[in-house]
């Protein structure tokens, strides 16, 4: 048994989670899901719902970081104290295996507590603050999804923290395209799709209109888990696409790379500046123009310029094995660890 926490903010953790199970399942391997997040459509094992830990009078307690060691442990917090309890009593009664955790240190050091070992996820950013170095020191394992070869996604790593660290390349829901697509169409309409996603961002509907006015022979596709504009599945909107304009989260790029689509990348404010060294690390290499707002001008010609880029090049990023990676490592880690355990 296995089991797969799941942040509740943003998607990228749940689709990471959803891959898992789906490998997971064809090895004849069951996966538990917990989370703040309901029961997605298709999870093929048991999901635990958690209570929340930010909802209630005790969010705003004093020290909700216990000095600094933690992210979010909010003292006299009912929310917290019930979703603890819950994951413990899961792991008493289902006695797992392993727990992928994506992304908590309390759930890490909780798990370890147990006795459970851990296979956490390292997102970009900037991760040397205290709480994460007692997370990644704690958990048995690291995973991360960038490509191998790729340097600068995270900073602060301790080095065996680095060490133990597997990137297994960037995972998408959407299945890669390796046809090869036209790089620029030279006669009719071009089409440029807006991917903003479900985790906030500061680009307002007004920017993207000017940008439009700007450029009356492109066709606009805005995307931003609005009412009426979300969709959920992107695949054959981002296909269709000469040039995606998109965030700098992990999710939103990935599905950029499998469509294999150019793209103009705006890196949005998150904890720990994880959109910004992403932008850092896209804006070498890849086929993407990376700008550090929404630009104001010059539309026309920074869309010509990212629609003449080679959208094939995002193959070494997002190869489509990624799922099939994260699996084996996960049995490899539960295998290992239990070997040890029994010599």
């Amino acid at each position: 048994m296995i089991g797969y926490y799941v942040h509740h903010v943003g998607r990228g953790h749940l689709h990471r989670a959803q891959a898992l199970a789906g490998e997971l399942e064809a090895h004849g391997e069951q996966v538990t899901g917990l989370s703040s997040l309901g029961r997605p459509a298709g999870w093929p094992g048991e999901w635990i719902l958690l209570p929340r830990d930010d909802e209630g009078p005790g969010a705003s307690a004093r020290d909700v970081t216990a000095n600094g060691r933690l992210h979010w442990a909010p003292l006299r917090d009912e929310g917290l104290r019930a979703r603890m309890a819950a994951v413990s009593a899961w792991i008493g009664l289902a006695h797992p295996d392993l727990m992928v955790v994506d992304v908590s240190v309390e759930l890490v050091l909780l798990s370890r507590l147990h006795g459970v070992p851990t296979l956490a996820v390292v997102l970009p950013g900037r991760r040397d603050d205290p709480a994460h170095t007692l997370g990644f020191e704690a958990a048995d394992a690291l995973v991360s999804f960038w490509p191998a070869d790729v340097t600068g996604m995270t900073h602060g790593l301790s080095a065996t923290a680095l060490e133990r660290l597997v990137p297994v390349g960037a995972m998408s829901r959407h299945p890669v395209r390796s046809e090869a697509l036209p790089v620029c169409r030279s006669v009719g309409r071009r089409r440029v799709v807006v991917l903003l996603g479900a985790g906030g961002h500061d680009i307002r509907s007004a920017d993207v209109e000017r940008a439009r006015r700007m450029t009356p022979e492109w066709d606009w596709t805005v995307l931003d888990g609005s009412p009426g504009t979300w969709v959920a599945d992107t695949s054959a909107v981002l296909a269709a696409a000469d040039v995606v304009v998109t965030h700098a989260g992990q999710n939103a790029i990935a599905e950029t790379a499998s469509a294999r689509r150019p793209a103009v990348v705006i890196p949005q404010s998150r904890p720990h500046d994880e959109q910004q060294v992403t932008g850092s690390v896209l804006g070498t290499g890849w086929p993407a123009v990376v700008c550090a707002t929404w630009p104001a001008t010059g539309w026309p010609d920074l869309l010509d310029r990212v629609a003449a880029l080679d959208g094939q090049e995002w193959s070494r990023w997002c190869d489509g094995l990624a799922g099939a990676r994260f699996a084996e490592l996960a049995l490899r880690v539960r295998g290992e660890i239990a070997v040890g355990a029994r010599s």
